[in-house]
C-alpha cells in the first residue's frame, strides 16, 4: 500500500501545525502553509497529483466520518441549543442571504459577469452543495470549488482574530458565523476553542446548507441572474 500522500500531508501539516502553537498568529494557519507547501513540493519534485491523491485517499475518506463526529458536540450542548434555537435559526435565515447577496452584489459592482457571478453566491456552504448549485444555475462548478476553499481557510485564519478585534465573545454568535460564513473549516476551527461555539457552528453549517439550497435558484431568479 502506497502511504507516500498520507505521510506527506500529516508530516507537513504537523510541522506547521507546532510552528503555529509556538508562534499563534495568524498568518501561521497550518491550513493554509501546508496547502502551499504541498502544492510547492509535489511541482518542484514532479509528483503527479493523482498519485499523491492515491496513496492519500484514506484521508479523503475520513473526511465523512469526521464531519459526522461534528454531531457529538452537538448532542451534548442539545439542551442549549434547543433552548436559543428560534434565534439561532434567524441568524442563519439572515447569514445565509447576507452571504449570498453580498458576495453577488460585490462582484456585479467589479464587473463580473452572471457566470461568475452565479459561481460566487454559494461559496458559504460546503463544496458537494455548493458545486451542485452553481452547476444548476449556468455556474462554473471549479471556480466555485475554489471560492469555497478560499471562504473557508479564510475563515479557519482570521476568523477568531476578527472576533477578538470586535470584542464578540458571545458563544451563539461566534457559532452562528464560522458555521455559517465558512462551513467546515471554520467548524473545525472554532470548535477548538470552545465546545458549544463548535456544536452551534456545526449546525449552522448544516442548516445553512439546506436553506441555500431550497432558496439559492428562486433567489437568483428574483435577481435577473438566470
Amino acid at each position: 500500500m502506497n502511504v507516500f500522500g498520507i505521510f506527506l500531508t500529516i508530516a507537513v501539516y504537523y510541522l506547521f501545525k507546532k510552528i503555529y502553537e509556538k508562534k499563534q498568529k495568524f498568518y501561521f494557519n497550518p491550513v493554509i502553509l501546508s496547502i502551499i507547501t504541498i502544492i510547492f513540493l509535489l511541482r518542484g519534485l514532479e509528483i503527479d497529483y493523482n498519485f499523491y491523491m492515491e496513496s492519500a485517499g484514506i484521508l479523503s475518506f475520513l473526511l465523512g466520518p469526521a464531519v459526522v463526529s461534528l454531531g457529538v458536540p452537538l448532542y451534548k450542548k442539545r439542551k442549549f441549543v434547543k433552548k436559543h434555537f428560534s434565534s439561532i435559526g434567524i441568524g442563519i435565515v439572515f447569514g445565509g442571504l447576507v452571504g449570498i447577496l453580498s458576495a453577488v452584489y460585490i462582484a456585479s459592482f467589479l464587473g463580473a459577469t452572471d457566470q461568475v457571478i452565479l459561481s460566487i453566491g454559494p461559496k458559504s456552504v460546503t463544496t458537494a452543495i455548493a458545486i451542485e448549485l452553481a452547476d444548476s444555475v449556468g455556474g462554473i462548478p471549479s471556480l466555485t470549488a475554489v471560492l469555497v476553499i478560499i471562504t473557508g481557510l479564510f475563515g479557519n485564519s482570521i476568523g477568531l482574530k476578527i472576533f477578538n478585534i470586535l470584542n464578540l465573545k458571545d458563544e451563539i454568535i461566534r457559532g452562528l458565523a464560522m458555521g455559517v460564513t465558512c462551513h467546515g473549516l471554520g467548524t473545525a476551527r472554532i470548535i477548538q476553542e470552545d465546545e458549544l461555539s463548535g456544536a452551534i457552528s456545526g449546525l449552522a453549517m448544516a442548516l445553512n446548507g439546506i436553506f441555500t439550497s431550497v432558496i439559492f435558484y428562486q433567489l437568483m431568479k428574483i435577481l435577473s441572474f438566470v
